[in-house]
């Protein structure tokens, strides 16, 4: 999702002086860059000095610092609010470093120095996002994990538990963290992946921060202008609507028609949702439709034949005035594996599809991760040999191994991480997290050490995976550790309360530590690539890191104590689908009760389901030519279609990918403008709106309260 690449300057490999690329439209894939920005691109080499630009001789600032946290906390409000509804999260990086910019650069001129005032460059705005980034990545664990330890009564109360809450936090933070260091010279160094969104982004700070031609500095201006108009109309739309939800929100289309009532109950109505119509323009076509054609298949197609044929059973709204009206979303059921609900046999062909599909992806990419193997292996002996003949004063003279050929660091030494600031960290997380698993939550040390074994092999699957195809699988695959894990604690023959446990916080552990390594390399890639300090951008890594603990939490307490629904499982969620939430509470369910409580008719089609979606793979990579393969549908988002009842969230995804690609292909240069800042203020808008409205809730001053049912179902509050 590169933005607009207006003026990128490149080494001409053959007269080896500095030329000026003048381009006047956006690139969204490898294929639409010219041949040679692209070579800079694959070469991995950072961008050459703009001869134009101010020299920075500090970029790790303390205004960079807080404004970049700050931002990230806007996304991670985002991310908690969009999470518990479908699942998705999003990075901070391209929205902290528009919004950065927006923010610093005026009050750059304005303020004086001692007052935060002075030059704000390309560096420095690097160290923004990486802030933001670090800051508003941590949430992942109350969308998913945390929230599956409440329903499975593993933990108390939100606010009762806030100290296991913040260290639980604390150490999934840092440990990949860390390792993202050395991940950096192996992948950005040495390998030179291409890492297609962090490169979009120092794209971005590359074109914001030219000042070579009056039409960049207005391109520039207008994208920030648009994006702080969208952010704030979003969180506007979001807030005034709940007070009149049936005509601002949800359009419940079928409502009162003959026969229709049906359509209502499966849950086909439309929302007016800023940030999934934004979420369809970034994710494109293939995601989006794939999205609603698991929607159709699940609670279009099978939601109906199961209860039809009295396998699933739903439950009557309003029997006497409405008997039609039937709720089929319910997962609290007395008997799930005989009388289960409609959703809830939905679960288990879900979590099968997207394990299966991504499982197969990977490997599928098994040559390409060995050879990376392999290649880290060498370099480990390689490095081991030489320390060991500089301190015994003896000459070494081994070659390098091919990869280190030309994998001099352009950073200079004094830029760089020292080996004892990350390995000194590695060693005290390692350590925190073996120490704060066993005291506070009971989990073996050897399951901790596991579970960090895990992390780093998922971090070199996530990175690779990141840096050639801009898709993380790390989210999916890391519920792999969850079945090892669950393989060890019956092994053990622990009971099963704190089997869960153990399972829930192992799993966490080595998910969120693979994908803050995933999130961070792809911030020292943008570092790279505009010359920016390592040891700013680690450093900026930790802050921010520090402080999205405290906002993680914060968040998550916040919301728990407006929707009370989302820790306790007896309530009905209408506000939240929580399908995150869902999936790690059943894996842990399975791989931790003596009886699988799967539904036998739902286990069958889930094998099936699973069986399709790899072999769609190897047909993929085989028989469709590569100019095709965009048409093969997505089975992750297939299987989030069975796991998120919300059907009006692929609709709404769809329109906004439709919109993206009529308006990127008709008005390329609109849309260069236009699309990236419109969307992600969208996106970040209605999420800081659903916080707004959780306090609202708690002040009993929202749409509950204070609101109209006009156009709503039965004449009821619907918001």
């Amino acid at each position: 999702m590169a933005d607009a690449i207006k003026s990128i300057p490149y080494v001409d490999e053959k007269e080896e002086k500095l030329e000026r690329v003048s381009l006047d439209k956006e690139f969204h894939s490898e294929e639409q860059i010219p041949p040679e920005v692209l070579k800079l691109v694959n070469d991995g080499r950072p961008f050459p000095p703009d001869p134009y630009a101010i020299e920075e001789f500090n970029a790790l600032t303390f205004r960079a610092i807080i404004v970049g946290s700050m931002l990230g906390l806007i996304v991670g409000a985002s991310n908690v609010y969009l999470g518990l509804k479908t699942g998705f999260t999003f990075s901070a990086s391209l929205f902290g470093s528009l919004f950065g910019f927006a923010i610093i650069k005026p009050l750059s001129a304005i303020l004086p120095q001692k007052l935060g005032g002075g030059h704000f460059g390309p560096k420095e705005n690097c160290t923004v996002q990486t802030a933001a980034t670090s800051a508003g990545g941590l949430t992942s664990l109350f969308v998913a994990a945390v929230p599956a330890m409440y329903h499975l009564g593993l933990m108390t109360t939100p606010k009762q538990d806030i100290g296991r809450l913040f260290l639980l936090t604390a150490i999934t933070a840092f440990y990949g963290l860390f390792f993202a260091i050395p991940l950096r010279k192996y992948y950005i160094l040495q390998q030179k992946l291409v890492f297609p969104t962090p490169t979009a982004v120092a794209f971005t700070i590359r074109s914001i921060h030219s000042t070579t031609s009056a039409a960049a500095r207005k391109a520039a201006s207008k994208k920030i202008k648009i994006l702080a108009w969208s952010f704030l109309g979003s969180i506007a739309f979001k807030t005034v609507s709940q007070y009149a939800p049936g005509i601002l929100w949800d359009w419940h289309i079928s409502w009162g028609g003959k026969g229709a009532i049906a359509v209502e109950s499966w849950g086909w109505w439309i929302e007016l949702t800023p940030a999934f119509l934004g979420c369809g323009a970034l994710s494109g076509l293939n995601a989006s439709w794939s999205f609603l054609a698991g929607c159709i298949l699940a609670w279009g197609v099978i939601g109906p034949a199961i209860v039809k044929s009295g396998v699933a059973f739903g439950k009557q709204i309003d029997p006497k005035n409405h008997p039609g009206y039937i709720s089929y979303m319910s997962m609290t059921m007395k008997d799930p594996i005989n009388a289960p609900s409609p959703r809830y046999w939905m679960l288990w062909p879900g979590v099968m599809i997207m394990l299966c599909y991504s499982f197969a992806e990977v490997a599928w990419s098994a040559p390409l991760f060995y050879r990376s193997f392999k290649s880290a292996y060498a370099n480990i002996v390689y490095f081991i040999k030489e320390r060991r003949a500089a301190r015994a004063g003896r000459e070494f003279n081994d070659p390098k191994p091919v990869e280190q050929e030309n994998s001099d660091d352009p950073a200079p030494p004094h830029e760089q991480v020292p080996v004892w600031a990350w390995m000194g960290g590695l060693s005290l997380a390692t350590a925190g997290t073996l120490i704060v698993g066993k005291l506070s939550f009971g989990m073996d040390v050897g399951v901790g050490i596991l579970a960090l074994i895990l992390a780093f092999i998922f971090s070199f699957i996530g990175v690779q995976s990141s840096g050639t195809t801009d898709v993380n699988p790390v989210g999916t695959i890391a519920k792999a550790s969850q079945l090892v894990i669950g393989g060890v604690t019956k092994a053990q023959g622990i009971d099963v309360k704190r089997a869960q446990t153990t399972n829930l916080i192992a799993g966490s552990i080595a998910g969120q530590a693979a994908s803050h390594a995933v999130d961070m390399v792809g911030d020292l890639k943008t570092g790279h690539l505009i010359g920016a300090s390592p040891k700013s951008q680690f450093w900026a890594q930790i802050a921010g890191s520090v402080l999205g603990i405290w906002l993680s939490v914060g968040l998550f307490v916040l919301f728990a104590t407006a929707y009370p629904c989302i820790p306790n499982p007896e309530l009905e969620c209408d506000a939240f689908g929580m399908p995150a939430v869902a999936a790690w509470k059943s894996v842990t369910e399975a791989v931790t009760r003596p009886k699988l409580p799967i539904p036998p008719t739902s286990g069958y089609t889930a094998i099936a389901l699973g069986i399709v979606s790899i072999i769609t793979v190897p047909i993929k990579y085989l028989l469709v030519p590569e100019k095709y393969r965009v048409w093969v549908p997505n089975w992750n988002a297939i299987g989030l279609g069975f796991v998120v009842p919300q059907s009006y969230y692929a609709i709404a995804m769809v329109i906004g990918a439709h919109v993206a690609q009529f308006w990127s292909n008709r008005f390329p240069a609109s849309w260069e403008v236009w699309g990236f800042a419109l969307t992600a203020g969208m996106i970040a808008g209605e999420g800081l709106g659903g916080v707004l409205t959780a306090l609202l809730v708690i002040v009993k001053a929202d749409g509950a309260t204070h609101g109209s049912p006009v156009a709503c179902p039965l004449k009821e509050y619907c918001g």
